[in-house]
Protein backbone atom coordinates (compact mmCIF):
# COMPACT_ATOMS: atom_id res chain seq x y z
CA UNK A 1 0.00 0.00 0.00
CA UNK A 2 1.06 3.74 -1.02
CA UNK A 3 -0.26 6.79 -0.03
CA UNK A 4 -0.21 9.21 -2.90
CA UNK A 5 -0.26 13.24 -2.08
CA UNK A 6 -1.47 15.53 -5.06
CA UNK A 7 -0.93 19.15 -4.70
CA UNK A 8 -3.76 21.68 -5.71
CA UNK A 9 -0.89 24.38 -7.49
CA UNK A 10 -1.47 25.38 -10.78
CA UNK A 11 0.19 22.68 -13.36
CA UNK A 12 -0.39 19.82 -12.11
CA UNK A 13 -1.94 16.93 -14.85
CA UNK A 14 -4.79 15.78 -12.67
CA UNK A 15 -5.42 13.22 -15.84
CA UNK A 16 -1.73 11.83 -15.89
CA UNK A 17 -1.98 10.79 -12.06
CA UNK A 18 -5.40 9.43 -12.53
CA UNK A 19 -4.08 7.48 -16.04
CA UNK A 20 -0.87 6.33 -13.95
CA UNK A 21 -2.74 5.70 -10.63
CA UNK A 22 -5.50 3.49 -12.47
CA UNK A 23 -2.56 1.27 -14.19
CA UNK A 24 -1.11 1.09 -10.86
CA UNK A 25 -4.04 -0.04 -8.83
CA UNK A 26 -4.90 -3.09 -11.53
CA UNK A 27 -1.51 -4.30 -10.47
CA UNK A 28 -3.12 -5.26 -7.24
CA UNK A 29 -1.51 -2.81 -5.41
CA UNK A 30 -3.55 -0.69 -3.06
CA UNK A 31 -3.46 3.20 -3.04
CA UNK A 32 -5.05 6.20 -0.76
CA UNK A 33 -5.32 9.24 -2.51
CA UNK A 34 -5.13 12.82 -0.46
CA UNK A 35 -5.34 15.82 -2.89
CA UNK A 36 -5.31 19.46 -2.55
CA UNK A 37 -6.89 22.10 -4.39
CA UNK A 38 -5.20 25.52 -3.64
CA UNK A 39 -4.61 27.21 -7.07
CA UNK A 40 -8.47 26.23 -7.53
CA UNK A 41 -10.12 27.83 -3.95
CA UNK A 42 -7.76 31.25 -4.93
CA UNK A 43 -9.39 31.94 -7.68
CA UNK A 44 -12.84 30.54 -6.83
CA UNK A 45 -12.66 33.19 -3.37
CA UNK A 46 -11.16 35.98 -5.71
CA UNK A 47 -14.62 35.27 -7.89
CA UNK A 48 -16.91 35.55 -5.12
CA UNK A 49 -15.57 38.30 -3.63
CA UNK A 50 -13.28 37.13 -0.94
CA UNK A 51 -9.83 37.02 -2.11
CA UNK A 52 -7.39 34.97 -0.42
CA UNK A 53 -4.98 36.05 2.39
CA UNK A 54 -2.13 34.11 3.09
CA UNK A 55 -0.45 34.80 6.40
CA UNK A 56 3.03 34.23 8.15
CA UNK A 57 3.74 32.33 11.07
CA UNK A 58 6.76 33.49 13.53
CA UNK A 59 7.91 30.59 12.68
CA UNK A 60 7.97 30.89 8.53
CA UNK A 61 5.11 28.33 7.36
CA UNK A 62 2.86 30.23 5.26
CA UNK A 63 -1.02 29.29 5.09
CA UNK A 64 -4.12 30.37 4.07
CA UNK A 65 -6.37 32.48 6.95
CA UNK A 66 -9.87 30.64 7.25
CA UNK A 67 -12.17 32.28 8.72
CA UNK A 68 -15.83 31.13 8.70
CA UNK A 69 -16.62 32.19 5.37
CA UNK A 70 -13.39 31.07 3.52
CA UNK A 71 -14.28 27.79 5.47
CA UNK A 72 -17.15 27.37 3.60
CA UNK A 73 -15.68 28.46 0.39
CA UNK A 74 -12.27 26.17 0.64
CA UNK A 75 -15.00 23.34 1.55
CA UNK A 76 -16.83 23.86 -1.83
CA UNK A 77 -13.99 23.65 -3.76
CA UNK A 78 -11.46 20.85 -1.97
CA UNK A 79 -14.54 18.54 -1.04
CA UNK A 80 -16.94 19.04 -3.96
CA UNK A 81 -15.48 20.37 -7.25
CA UNK A 82 -11.96 19.09 -6.71
CA UNK A 83 -12.97 15.84 -4.53
CA UNK A 84 -15.79 14.51 -7.04
CA UNK A 85 -14.08 16.29 -10.44
CA UNK A 86 -11.03 13.09 -9.22
CA UNK A 87 -13.40 10.47 -8.58
CA UNK A 88 -15.16 11.10 -11.39
CA UNK A 89 -11.94 10.42 -13.59
CA UNK A 90 -10.97 7.43 -11.66
CA UNK A 91 -14.75 6.17 -11.87
CA UNK A 92 -14.30 6.74 -16.24
CA UNK A 93 -11.16 4.65 -15.47
CA UNK A 94 -12.50 1.51 -13.74
CA UNK A 95 -11.84 2.70 -10.56
CA UNK A 96 -14.69 2.51 -7.90
CA UNK A 97 -13.38 5.50 -5.83
CA UNK A 98 -14.81 7.10 -2.69
CA UNK A 99 -14.25 10.40 -1.91
CA UNK A 100 -14.15 12.01 0.94
CA UNK A 101 -13.44 15.04 3.25
CA UNK A 102 -11.24 14.59 6.86
CA UNK A 103 -14.68 15.56 8.47
CA UNK A 104 -16.10 12.45 6.88
CA UNK A 105 -16.42 9.91 10.10
CA UNK A 106 -13.60 11.84 11.44
CA UNK A 107 -10.91 10.47 9.18
CA UNK A 108 -8.91 13.10 10.32
CA UNK A 109 -8.99 14.43 13.52
CA UNK A 110 -7.08 17.31 15.44
CA UNK A 111 -6.96 20.63 17.70
CA UNK A 112 -8.07 23.86 16.09
CA UNK A 113 -5.76 26.52 17.34
CA UNK A 114 -7.30 28.76 19.46
CA UNK A 115 -5.25 31.89 17.95
CA UNK A 116 -2.67 32.27 15.55
CA UNK A 117 0.62 34.09 15.75
CA UNK A 118 1.39 36.50 12.29
CA UNK A 119 4.42 38.56 11.01
CA UNK A 120 2.71 40.97 8.98
CA UNK A 121 4.53 44.38 7.88
CA UNK A 122 7.40 43.49 10.03
CA UNK A 123 4.90 42.81 13.27
CA UNK A 124 3.30 40.41 15.01
CA UNK A 125 -0.09 39.74 15.15
CA UNK A 126 -2.59 37.69 16.80
CA UNK A 127 -5.59 36.16 14.85
CA UNK A 128 -8.11 34.50 16.89
CA UNK A 129 -11.04 33.61 14.70
CA UNK A 130 -8.80 30.95 12.38
CA UNK A 131 -10.10 27.77 11.62
CA UNK A 132 -7.37 26.33 11.45
CA UNK A 133 -5.71 23.72 13.27
CA UNK A 134 -3.46 20.04 13.24
CA UNK A 135 -4.62 16.66 12.41
CA UNK A 136 -3.34 14.42 15.63
CA UNK A 137 -5.74 11.64 15.12
CA UNK A 138 -6.84 8.72 12.10
CA UNK A 139 -9.80 6.92 12.36
CA UNK A 140 -8.65 3.99 10.23
CA UNK A 141 -11.57 1.74 10.77
CA UNK A 142 -13.21 3.83 8.00
CA UNK A 143 -10.50 3.74 5.32
CA UNK A 144 -9.54 0.23 6.09
CA UNK A 145 -13.07 -0.70 5.80
CA UNK A 146 -13.53 1.15 1.89
CA UNK A 147 -10.19 -0.86 1.16
CA UNK A 148 -11.29 -4.33 2.67
CA UNK A 149 -14.21 -3.71 0.11
CA UNK A 150 -12.38 -2.64 -2.92
CA UNK A 151 -13.26 0.62 -2.64
CA UNK A 152 -10.42 3.37 -3.76
CA UNK A 153 -10.37 6.38 -0.82
CA UNK A 154 -9.63 9.66 -2.63
CA UNK A 155 -9.48 12.12 0.90
CA UNK A 156 -9.18 15.92 0.88
CA UNK A 157 -8.80 17.99 3.93
CA UNK A 158 -10.31 19.75 6.27
CA UNK A 159 -9.97 17.68 9.30
CA UNK A 160 -12.52 17.79 12.44
CA UNK A 161 -11.31 19.43 15.64
CA UNK A 162 -12.10 17.46 19.01
CA UNK A 163 -15.21 19.96 19.03
CA UNK A 164 -16.91 18.89 16.17
CA UNK A 165 -15.67 21.89 14.19
CA UNK A 166 -14.24 21.98 10.88
CA UNK A 167 -10.98 22.92 10.43
CA UNK A 168 -8.32 23.85 7.54
CA UNK A 169 -5.58 21.37 7.54
CA UNK A 170 -2.06 21.28 5.85
CA UNK A 171 -2.69 18.62 3.16
CA UNK A 172 0.88 17.62 3.05
CA UNK A 173 0.77 16.76 6.80
CA UNK A 174 -2.20 15.20 6.95
CA UNK A 175 -1.27 12.86 4.15
CA UNK A 176 1.91 12.35 6.42
CA UNK A 177 0.14 11.58 9.25
CA UNK A 178 -1.89 9.20 7.55
CA UNK A 179 0.63 7.42 5.85
CA UNK A 180 2.13 6.62 9.49
CA UNK A 181 -0.86 5.16 11.14
CA UNK A 182 -0.90 3.24 8.21
CA UNK A 183 2.14 2.17 8.45
CA UNK A 184 3.18 2.12 4.34
CA UNK A 185 6.19 1.87 3.20
CA UNK A 186 5.87 4.98 0.58
CA UNK A 187 4.30 8.73 0.87
CA UNK A 188 4.82 10.27 -2.72
CA UNK A 189 3.97 13.84 -2.57
CA UNK A 190 3.28 15.44 -6.50
CA UNK A 191 3.45 19.20 -6.85
CA UNK A 192 4.33 21.24 -9.37
CA UNK A 193 8.27 20.72 -9.33
CA UNK A 194 10.93 18.15 -9.69
CA UNK A 195 11.16 17.32 -6.29
CA UNK A 196 13.47 19.61 -3.61
CA UNK A 197 15.39 22.21 -5.41
CA UNK A 198 18.46 24.15 -4.32
CA UNK A 199 17.26 27.03 -6.24
CA UNK A 200 13.74 27.50 -7.20
CA UNK A 201 14.61 29.12 -10.28
CA UNK A 202 16.66 26.12 -11.66
CA UNK A 203 14.83 22.57 -12.01
CA UNK A 204 18.40 21.21 -12.33
CA UNK A 205 18.99 22.36 -9.14
CA UNK A 206 16.81 18.90 -7.64
CA UNK A 207 18.05 17.27 -4.25
CA UNK A 208 18.15 13.54 -5.39
CA UNK A 209 18.54 11.89 -1.79
CA UNK A 210 17.79 13.05 1.37
CA UNK A 211 19.04 10.92 4.53
CA UNK A 212 16.86 12.02 7.51
CA UNK A 213 19.86 12.66 9.74
CA UNK A 214 20.87 14.81 7.43
CA UNK A 215 17.77 16.83 6.97
CA UNK A 216 18.67 19.77 8.87
CA UNK A 217 21.09 20.16 6.27
CA UNK A 218 18.81 20.76 3.67
CA UNK A 219 15.84 22.52 4.98
CA UNK A 220 17.44 25.78 4.16
CA UNK A 221 16.17 25.45 0.47
CA UNK A 222 12.91 24.95 1.37
CA UNK A 223 10.82 28.19 0.27
CA UNK A 224 7.48 29.19 0.94
CA UNK A 225 4.72 25.92 0.72
CA UNK A 226 7.72 23.91 0.62
CA UNK A 227 8.76 23.83 4.06
CA UNK A 228 5.80 22.29 5.63
CA UNK A 229 6.39 19.52 2.73
CA UNK A 230 9.50 19.23 4.08
CA UNK A 231 8.27 18.91 7.61
CA UNK A 232 5.70 16.54 6.93
CA UNK A 233 7.99 14.29 5.27
CA UNK A 234 10.04 14.27 8.50
CA UNK A 235 7.39 13.37 10.81
CA UNK A 236 6.49 10.81 8.41
CA UNK A 237 9.84 9.12 8.58
CA UNK A 238 10.47 9.49 11.88
CA UNK A 239 6.99 7.56 12.86
CA UNK A 240 7.90 4.66 10.40
CA UNK A 241 7.33 5.58 6.86
CA UNK A 242 10.46 4.03 5.13
CA UNK A 243 10.33 6.92 2.31
CA UNK A 244 9.10 10.20 1.05
CA UNK A 245 8.85 10.89 -2.51
CA UNK A 246 8.86 14.43 -3.81
CA UNK A 247 8.10 13.98 -7.28
CA UNK A 248 7.09 15.49 -10.42
CA UNK A 249 2.97 16.05 -11.09
CA UNK A 250 2.94 17.78 -14.14
CA UNK A 251 4.71 14.83 -16.34
CA UNK A 252 3.24 11.85 -17.84
CA UNK A 253 2.99 8.82 -15.42
CA UNK A 254 4.26 11.08 -12.53
CA UNK A 255 3.39 8.10 -9.64
CA UNK A 256 5.62 5.53 -11.44
CA UNK A 257 8.19 7.72 -11.73
CA UNK A 258 8.61 8.45 -8.42
CA UNK A 259 8.08 4.86 -7.51
CA UNK A 260 11.57 4.00 -9.37
CA UNK A 261 13.73 7.41 -8.24
CA UNK A 262 12.37 10.59 -9.98
CA UNK A 263 12.19 13.30 -7.62
CA UNK A 264 13.56 13.99 -3.95
CA UNK A 265 13.65 10.82 -1.99
CA UNK A 266 13.97 11.82 1.82
CA UNK A 267 14.58 8.27 4.00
Amino acid sequence: MIVIKMGGSLGINYEAVCNDLASILKTGLQIILVHGGSSETNLVSARLGKPPRMVTSVSGYESRYTDRETLEIFEMVYCGKINKGIVEKLQRRGINAVGLSGVDGRIWEGIRKSAITIVEDGKKKVLRDDFTGRVEKVNLDLIELLLEHGYTPVLTPPAISYQGEAINVDGDRAAAILASALKVEKLVILSNVPGLLKDVTNESSLVEDIPIREMDNYVKYAKGRMKKKILGAAEAIRQGVKEVIFADGRIDKPISGALIGKGTIIH
